[in-house]
């Protein structure tokens, strides 16, 4: 009873909810406000002022896009580890979002040295802070809490309040006033977010959740320095680390071979690969035959929604620059400003399709997980395709009306809502127990690789010219090719896995 009487503020609720929820919802929508409306600009940036004077200056936006995406994801594996052992979230959540708000303002200035320091930065915190306060939610509810879906779908709300807002704020600045503004208000919103999360801690709103593991007296040391205070040493040491394994993409020259290209950090993450499905062999090789055939399923799912994210986060990159040089945006928004777009729809479609799935359960008619992923495959596949026509009603100078790319990030979103919200809890339906965590850091890890995708789709879509207005047909022929192939190879994944459900079905058993 003294614990509670402590805190009595952590027993208080609103809505029915833990008052915590709506503090960390403000904290991850203002940290999602800095993180993608600094990713609405990188692309632009990188092309325009960065690698202004190269005449491969696409293709060394998608090297470092690529290498950046993939190490922000890869980083939520360690910096979730050191939180559990080391740190505890709370720490976590504050030493992360410092160094993101300082990689944010670095990015206002207008080096090449500073560009790189700068997404170091936000990828060491990104690594602290985002895989912890998804936690943290889940720790504000007791086992069984009615409440705690619901508590997630708010959640998961502010991150898409403020992936929407955040583009078309630091867009609009960038535009009107310059770069160094739009990254200004990037940081302004990560410094934001951890006010709301020190407000709370302040008020007692979090009980005595997310503190460290262990007492300060019995922390291990390390140098004869506690590990406490070793991580930020290390993490603020790390970061020029990373910013010389981003500058180190390979210039053009290798005809954009896949496995030519040997990108530093593309190596590790095929080194990584390898890796994992080493183990992954030797775990399904120890596994009954129950387990194999579910573990199977889950390494199917998580290939599959690789595949998606890759094309999916084609928004930060290809398709802003076709945005930019080939869709007519006078009077309507700018290129970075069209990533709200995909956040935008899954605000308005995220209630309607889990009514949706509601009504068919009512049924008996709700599809189960493969039929969905084969689904959502196939919508990427047809937003693909819409963009690959658009050049059909281009005007003289080569720009398709803005309805395409509506129309696209429309199906997209649908596509997505098919896909994401399902795919993490069936993971951990169909992984073995005793691997249940390794199987959950592949399927996070599934994100970093979909942008080793995302580099390689770009490399290919390159346009060379040292020209800032470069666009036209040319570009256009360029672009829409590339779409009508994504098309092909996204709806074809999708027939596959609809074609295969039923065998899919069988192997998952109760699953789903």
């Amino acid at each position: 009873m003294a614990q509670i009487n402590e805190n009595p503020a952590a027993e208080k609720r609103l809505f029915g909810h833990p008052q915590g929820l709506f503090y960390l919802f403000f904290a991850e929508l203002w940290e999602r406000f800095s993180f993608y409306g600094m990713r609405a600009l990188l692309t632009l940036y990188m092309v325009n002022v960065i690698f202004e004077a190269l005449a491969e200056r696409d293709y060394a936006t998608a090297a470092v896009y690529a290498s950046y995406g993939s190490l922000v994801y890869a980083s939520t594996v360690i910096g979730g580890r050191i939180s559990d052992s080391i740190l505890g979230m709370r720490n976590s959540i504050f030493l992360g979002g410092i160094l993101m708000a300082i990689g944010h303002f670095v990015l206002a200035i207008e080096h090449n040295i500073a560009f790189f320091l700068a997404l170091s930065f936000i990828i060491v915190g990104n690594g602290f802070f985002k895989p912890n306060i998804s936690t943290f939610v889940g720790t504000l509810y007791k086992d069984g809490d009615p409440k705690k879906d619901s508590g997630f779908t708010i959640f998961y709300m502010g991150i898409n309040i403020g992936a929407w807002i955040s583009p078309l704020l630091c867009g609009w600045l960038a535009a009107s006033y310059g770069w160094h503004y739009g990254f200004g208000l990037a940081g302004i919103g990560m410094l934001t977010g951890l006010l709301f999360f020190w407000s709370g801690i302040r008020k007692g709103v979090f009980g005595d959740k997310g503190m460290p593991p262990v007492e300060k007296a019995d922390e291990k040391k390390f140098l004869g320095v506690p590990n406490r205070t070793m991580v930020p040493i290390i993490s603020v040491l790390s970061v020029p680390v990373i910013a010389f394994l981003l500058s180190a993409y390979k210039p053009l020259g290798s005809e954009g071979s896949f496995f030519e290209d040997q990108n530093i950090v593309n190596v590790i993450f095929k080194g990584i690969a390898v890796t994992i499905l080493l183990y992954l062999a030797y775990i399904m090789f120890k596994a009954t035959l129950e387990e194999r055939k579910k573990l199977f399923v889950a390494v199917l799912i998580t290939f599959f929604m690789t595949i998606f994210w890759g094309f999916h986060e084609l928004s930060g990159s290809v398709i802003t620059l076709f945005s930019a040089r080939n869709v007519d945006l006078a009077g309507i928004m700018s290129a970075s400003q069209t990533n709200s777009l995909n956040p935008m729809f899954i605000i308005l479609l995220a209630i309607p399709i889990s009514l949706l799935w509601t009504w068919l359960s009512k049924r008996n008619l709700n599809p189960r997980t493969p039929f969905k992923f084969g689904l959502g495959l196939v919508f990427a596949g047809v937003s693909f395709y819409v963009l690959a026509i658009s050049g059909n009603s281009a005007n003289e100078n080569g720009m398709v009306p803005f309805a395409y790319l509506l129309l696209m990030y429309f199906l997209l979103s649908i596509g997505e809502l098919f896909m994401s919200p399902v795919g993490l809890s069936k993971i951990t339906d169909l992984s073995p127990k005793r691997i249940v965590a390794f199987m959950m850091g592949v399927w996070f890890l599934s994100s970093a690789f979909a942008f080793q995708v995302v580099g390689f789709i770009g490399k290919q879509l390159a346009i060379e010219s040292t020209d800032a207005n470069v666009g036209g047909f040319d570009t256009l022929s360029v672009y829409t090719d590339g779409f009508m192939l994504i098309a092909k190879y996204s709806l074809g994944a999708g027939i596959i896995v609809l074609l295969a459900s039923p065998l899919i079905k069988r192997l998952m058993g109760n699953v789903h």
